[in-house]
C-alpha cells in the first residue's frame, strides 16, 4: 500500500504542475482581457465562446448541427448584452430560434438532435459569456470579473488537492469518480477566502459582500464542472478537445465559470 501512495505522489505533482503551465497564460492572457473591458473583452469572449461550440459539436458529429446557426447566435448574443444588456440578450434568444430551424432545414439531412444541440450550446455557453460580458460592464465590474475569476480556480484547484490529500467520500460517482465531498468542501472554503483577501485590496468591496460572492462562486462552480462531466459522460469522451494539448480543450478549463460568471452577475447586479 505504502509503494503505491509512493509511486503516486509524484504522479500527482506532475499533474498539478502541468496544469500551472497550461494556466498561468491563460490567466495572464484573462487578466489582460479583463483590464481592457469593453469590446475587447466581448471579442476575446466570443473567441473563446466559438471554441466551446466547436468542441461541443465535435462531442456529437452524428446529431449534424447546424454550426453556422450556432456561431451566429452566440456572436448575437455576446454583441446584444454588450450594446443593449438584458432586454437585447433576451430578444437576440428570442430571435435565434427561428433562424435556427431556417438555417437547419437548409443543410442536408436535418436532425432535431443537432438543433438541440445548438440549442443546448447557447444556453450552456452563449448565455454565460453574455453574463460575463454584462457583468464587466457594471460598477466595479472589472475587479468583480476578477474576483469571480480568481474564486473558480482557487475553488477548483483546492478542490482537486484536497480531494487528492484528504478525500474519502466520492461525490458524484457515476459523473466523476475522482470528485469528492471534502474535495468540494475545501474548494469552497478557499473560494470564499480568496475572494475576501481580494477585497482587502478593493476598498468598494465589502466583508459581506465579498463572503456573499466567494459563496455563491464556491457553490457554483463544482456544479457547472459536474455538468461538464454528465455532458463528456454523455458523448463517450474524456476529454472536449485538444486546445491545451494533453490537458484538454476550453470546455474542460472553463466548465467551472460558464456557472459562476451567471452567479457572479446576479449577486453584483443586486448590491448595484
Amino acid at each position: 500500500m505504502s509503494a503505491r501512495r509512493h509511486q503516486a505522489r509524484p504522479r500527482r505533482r506532475s499533474e498539478l504542475a502541468a496544469r500551472a503551465v497550461v494556466a498561468i497564460p491563460a490567466v495572464l492572457v484573462a487578466v489582460l482581457l479583463i483590464g481592457a473591458g469593453g469590446l475587447p473583452f466581448c471579442i476575446g469572449l466570443l473567441v473563446v465562446g466559438w471554441l466551446g461550440l466547436h468542441e461541443l459539436y465535435g462531442m456529437y458529429p452524428r446529431s449534424n448541427p447546424p454550426r453556422l446557426a450556432g456561431f451566429l447566435g452566440l456572436a448575437a448574443v455576446l454583441f446584444a448584452a454588450y450594446y443593449g444588456g438584458p432586454v437585447a440578450t433576451l430578444g437576440a434568444l428570442i430571435t435565434f430560434l427561428p433562424v435556427l430551424f431556417l438555417l437547419a432545414i437548409a443543410q442536408p439531412h436535418p436532425r432535431a438532435g443537432g438543433v438541440g444541440l445548438t440549442v443546448l450550446a447557447l444556453y450552456w455557453i452563449g448565455l454565460p459569456l453574455a453574463h460575463g460580458v454584462m457583468l464587466r460592464s457594471l460598477p466595479h465590474g472589472g475587479g468583480v470579473v476578477f474576483d469571480v475569476v480568481l474564486g473558480t480556480l482557487l475553488c477548483d484547484t483546492a478542490a482537486y488537492i484536497g480531494g487528492h490529500l484528504f478525500g474519502r467520500h466520492k461525490l458524484a460517482p457515476r459523473l466523476s469518480p475522482g470528485k469528492t465531498v471534502e474535495g468540494l468542501l475545501i474548494g469552497v472554503i478557499t473560494a470564499v477566502g480568496g475572494v475576501w483577501l481580494a477585497s482587502r485590496f478593493q476598498e468598494w468591496l465589502t466583508t459581506s459582500h465579498a463572503l456573499l460572492l466567494g459563496l455563491g462562486v464556491g457553490a457554483a462552480g463544482p456544479l457547472g464542472d459536474l455538468f461538464e462531466s454528465f455532458i463528456k459522460r454523455d458523448a463517450g469522451v474524456k476529454d472536449s478537445g485538444k486546445v491545451f494539448g494533453p490537458h484538454g480543450g476550453v470546455l474542460d478549463r472553463l466548465d467551472a465559470m460558464l456557472f459562476t460568471a451567471v452567479v457572479g452577475y446576479y449577486i453584483w447586479k443586486a448590491y448595484g
